[in-house]
Order: C-alpha cells, then structure tokens, then sequence
C-alpha cells in the first residue's frame, strides 16, 4: 500500500512507468536499478523523497540524464532522485551570470546565453546534464582559456540531508561551496546553480578527418603543436572506427580514421582575426600532411562547439577507460598509435587525447576541491558492447592500451571522463580528502548520501 510519504514525493516503484521514466539513463551499459526512483520537479518533492528514505532506511542517490551511470556504485539500496527542477534558464547579461535550474541540459544554457553574445564552460555535448558535470569538474573546449568548469560556479542551491534547502557560495558556508565543487559528491541533492558566462562572438570549431594511413605524420604534428599552443585553443586527436549509422557520413564509417577537433574563441568582433590566425597555426600544417576527407573546421557561432565533437545525440551503450597523462613525447605518441591504430584490432570507437594545460594546470584561488588539472592530456577511449563478447573485447583492449600508456599515466583522472566504477580513479589528495568528509560529516553525520560518493574521496566508504 501506498504510503502518504511516497504519494507526496512521487516515489515510484520498479515495474511503475514512472520508476522507468526516473531511472532512465544515457549510457545503456549502466541501467540504474534503485529500491524506489522519482522525478522531482520541486524542492517539496526533494525534502520528501529524502525524508521517505530515511523512515525505510534507504540511502538517496541522484542523476539526471545517466551519461555517467557505469561510473556509479550499485544503488540496490536507494532511493534514485531524477532532478528535473522547474523553472528555465535565467540569464543575468549585465553581470554575465546564469542561474540554471538542476536537470537542465546544456543545449538550452548554450541557446540563452547566445541570445546575448555570451557562453558559458560547457562540455561538447547538448544532451549532458548541467549541474553533474559541474560537479565533477567539467571539461570544456573553453578550458585552456578559463580553466574547469566547476571553477566558473559562483553559487549552488541544495537540498542536505536535514531537508533544509540551502544557498552557498563564497561568503555563505565556503567549505561546503568548496566540497561541492569536486569533491566527489554525497552532499545533498543540488536543485540550482549560479555561473559565469563569458563574451563570445564567434568561434573557429569543427573537425577534420584523415585516413588512419596518415596518422603518425599528423600526431607528430598535433603534439608538438601542443607544447606551446596558445591557451584560447582547445582540441582532442582522436582514432575512430565509427560505424554505418544514421548521422554519420558514409566516408567515416568506411574504416579508420584520424581526428582533429576543437574550438578556438574570438570573445569579440576585434578578437577573429587572432582567432583565425590561431586555428590556422595548427591547421594549416595538418591539411599539409595530406588532404582530409571531410573538414568542418569555419568561423561560425558559439553553438556550433556543440556539434564539433560529434557526440552521440541518443542513448548508447558504451564502455571504456581514461586516464590523465603526462608530456607523452615521441614514444608516448608512437604507443598510442600502436595501441589503438592500425594493425592494433582496436575495438573501440574512439580513443584519443584531449589538450590540456594553459588554465586547466593553472591554480585557481577561487577554486573548488578539483581546481586544476596537473596534467598534458586526458586519454578517453570507449566501444558500444554490442554483445557480451565485444563487451570483454573491449575491456580487454582497454587494459591493453593502460599499460601501453602506464609510463605516462599520472595516477590521476578527471572525474567527468571515469568510464567505470571500478576503474582505477583519483582526484583529490588525502588532505582534500579528509577536509571533504569534515564536510559530509556536518551535513549528512548518518551518511544519508553516501552511495553518491567517488571512489577514492572519502575516507569512509
């Protein structure tokens, strides 16, 4: 029988169409499979749900689109809160700050802020939700510039453990403003955040792509582009065996190719010309190497840094491995290639390495628990386990290319990129360590939150 406490949070149970609409989730390969699930839509909902689960003895899990659900911990035990908060973008132009309700995907941030010449850290998909990305850090093709994503957080709304809904930021309860950005989660159920935008009038983005044949003339030429890139370009290289489907070009899907792919920022109309000149330096010497079979590389709007990246606009199944990597070199370069190249059997989509440094390394006083990335590039590389034989295949390749790569791995990962839960994963120091869980430990002492937790970033679990 129903009780009164779930008829007001709306919990739904499994076998309920509103259990399956709260669990859905983007990455196939992690269903997410709570005791009980909800949409919330309102802060009432929320304090609800969380007081219903602790009258059962349940813990509280959160999501929103389920990009990341192969990287959580099993949720058998749970209640699964679905934030899609009500209320649209509210866009501050004179003081370039927008305030985005929790369950917000970043297609409609990009779409508010263009209507005033302003863009905001955003990742290179429309589908991803705002507010987890934000929380793990958030790498952005603006990131070389202006750093992670979670540092550009000038306030966030939370429902804690007590069921008060409270406003932190940098004068009202710093530590916890702090903890929250990066800090690995298990804090509260965040129902808004305010961030900075930044002006944007146009920017050069798109991809190029080359037969695989061409691949070690065109990596040497990305990565010593990169030791010294100016810090207003960001880009990935990426191997891709990208299959016949719908949205992909014919002239993709017909084997292997090489990818080059980025944004670079012309904040106003004086700022183009330095911005042409930057794409140029890199692509002028690639194209040299040989012509490519598609390039969509142009000046064109902010908006289109979302559809540079060619991210999968539905859900897919996919799993995979990343790792944070040093100055790679002419060896580094040369073993991944041998890893995930030609010849190599890759069964993975897509492998590549995203250009780090310039602001991503830099510290950030203002910054969260996860302030920089002290790190040359990050390595992501993923395959849709069509079956569980690809699935092993796959898993398999990953470990391949992890120890190809092991002299160059920084121990070190970008939480926004863990591919699996059980994969070898940390961000944070022990001393971050410690001061977070001093955190949860005032605001949820009976560890309401706890399943929410990363790896490696709390002491206690």
């Amino acid at each position: 029988m129903t009780t009164v406490e779930e008829r007001d949070a709306g919990i739904a149970l499994p076998g309920e169409a509103a259990f399956d609409a709260a669990t859905r989730v983007f990455n196939l390969a992690g269903p997410a499979r709570p005791a009980a699930a909800v949409t919330a839509r309102g802060v009432d909902q929320i304090r609800a749900a969380i007081r219903h689960a602790a009258s059962e003895g349940l813990t509280v899990r959160v999501h929103t689109t389920g990009h990341g659900s192969v990287a959580g911990r099993p949720m058998g035990d749970a209640v699964l809160i679905r934030t899609e908060l009500e209320g649209g973008v509210d866009i501050d132009a004179r003081r370039r700050v927008a305030r985005v309700p929790a369950g917000t995907l970043w297609g409609a941030v990009v779409e508010a802020a263009a209507a005033h010449g302003l863009a905001a850290r955003h990742g290179s998909a429309a589908t991803v939700g705002v507010v987890g990305y934000l929380l793990r850090g958030g790498l952005s093709f603006y990131g070389r510039r202006f750093g992670l994503a979670s540092n550009g957080v000038r306030a966030i709304e939370l429902v804690t453990a007590d069921g008060e809904l409270r406003r932190v930021d940098a004068s009202c309860d710093p530590e916890l403003f702090w903890a929250l950005r990066g800090g690995g989660g298990g804090l509260g159920v965040v129902t808004a955040v305010e961030i900075d935008l930044f002006p944007a009038f146009r920017v050069v983005t798109g991809a190029a792509f080359w037969p695989v044949a061409h691949a070690g003339r065109l990596m040497r030429v990305w990565r010593e582009w990169t030791l010294d890139a100016p810090w207003e370009v960001t880009t990935s290289l990426r191997v891709m065996n990208l299959p016949p489907v719908p949205g992909v070009p014919p002239v993709l899907a017909s084997g292997t190719v090489l990818c080059v792919d980025g944004a670079v920022l012309g904040a106003t109309e004086e700022d183009v010309p330095t911005a042409r000149r930057h794409a140029d330096s890199l692509l002028g010497p690639l194209r040299s190497v040989a012509e490519p079979l598609l390039d969509t590389w142009e000046l064109t709007t902010p908006s289109a840094v979302l559809r540079a990246h060619m991210d999968p606009p539905e859900p897919v199944a996919f799993l995979g491995d990343h790792m944070l990597l040093s100055e790679i070199g002419e060896e580094g370069a040369a073993e991944f290639l041998r890893a995930v190249g030609q010849g190599s059997g890759s069964p993975l989509v897509i492998a590549g390495l995203r250009q780090l440094g310039g602001a991503y390394s830099a510290p950030d006083p203002a910054g969260g628990a996860l302030g920089r990335l002290d790190a040359r590039y990050s390595y992501s590389g993923s395959g849709v386990p069509v079956d569980p034989d690809v699935a092993r295949s796959i898993l398999d390749h990953c470990a391949r290319v992890r120890a190809a790569l092991a002299p160059w791995d920084t121990g070190r990962t970008a939480p926004t990129f863990v591919e699996h839960f059980e994969q070898p994963q940390r961000h944070l120091d022990p001393e971050q360590v410690e001061a977070v869980d001093r955190v949860r430990a005032r605001v949820d002492p009976s560890g309401l939150f706890r399943g929410d937790i990363a790896p490696n970033t709390s002491a206690a679990y």
